[in-house]
């Protein structure tokens, strides 16, 4: 009688729990990106976030999807990568608009100029879009016509998660060139990682795919050398360049 009183109770709750870790994979994922979009909008100044963030995972989500048309995975991994996309052409529509208002004498560019020199810098929003519409057009048909081929698929599902992966490497590329993590949220990466963290486990617990359990941990890698670099740079901090004239609306996020 307590057996059957007890499983009355553990179905419920494991249902709601499941939920919870469906929800928090779906929209975990963005929540680092809500402090380092309100420091932007506060300060006007995008200096400290890489766009190419933004790169990595667009390309990265785009080939997830894709991949799920070849082998199919958990939903909400997949509803995960629809949102995430959104998420990065809001932060992109931010930065871009923000950078150009701060640089009211610098030559327009777009991507029809296919200046490779200024990939990704141009200076419409409108311009990113035409590319990730390019990106994925070109993408989805290759993928249309190799569908049948498992290498395919699998090295499709491994690029996708190994895009993803390197999704700290951009960041962690800014902050040692200018031995400096000034401007950068340190909440975001402290989301990120506890984040990688949870969806490694996810990956792990639910079976996913062996490309995302990988890749997951190597993310994880990523984001604790970010935080290496942000402590090791606030205890030797670069000294300033003698007699530097500091721009108005530069200040740090």
């Amino acid at each position: 009688m307590e057996a059957e009183g007890l499983d009355w109770l553990l179905g419920p709750l494991h249902q709601l729990v499941s939920w919870g870790a469906a929800a928090a994979m779906v929209f975990g994922g963005v929540v680092p990106y809500v402090p380092q979009y309100r420091d932007i909008r506060r300060t006007q100044n995008a200096d400290g976030f890489s766009t190419y963030v933004c790169l990595v995972l667009l390309v990265a989500n785009i080939l997830r999807i894709l991949f799920w048309f070849g082998r199919r995975f958990e939903s909400p991994l997949l509803w995960q990568s629809a949102i995430m996309i959104l998420t990065m052409l809001l932060m992109l529509k931010l930065c871009t608009q923000v950078r150009v208002a701060n640089e009211l004498n610098a030559r327009r560019r777009s991507f029809a100029d296919f200046d490779p020199h200024h990939f990704w810098q141009w200076s419409s929003f409108s311009d990113y879009v035409q590319c990730v519409l390019a990106f994925t057009g070109v993408a989805g048909y290759v993928t249309y016509l190799s569908i049948d081929s498992a290498l395919f698929v699998e090295t499709l599902g491994f690029l996708a998660v190994l895009t993803e992966a390197m999704l700290g490497v951009p960041q962690l590329y800014r902050n040692h060139r200018h031995r400096s993590t000034e401007g950068m949220s340190i909440k975001m990466v402290l989301m990120w990682t506890s984040g990688d963290a949870f969806k490694t486990a996810y990956f792990l617990l639910k079976g996913a795919p062996l490309q995302f359990s990988v890749c997951g941990l190597l993310q994880v890698l990523v984001d604790l050398a970010i935080l290496g670099q942000a402590y090791a740079f606030a205890r030797h901090p670069q000294k300033p360049a003698p007699h530097a004239v500091h721009p108005t609306g530069t200040k740090a996020l």
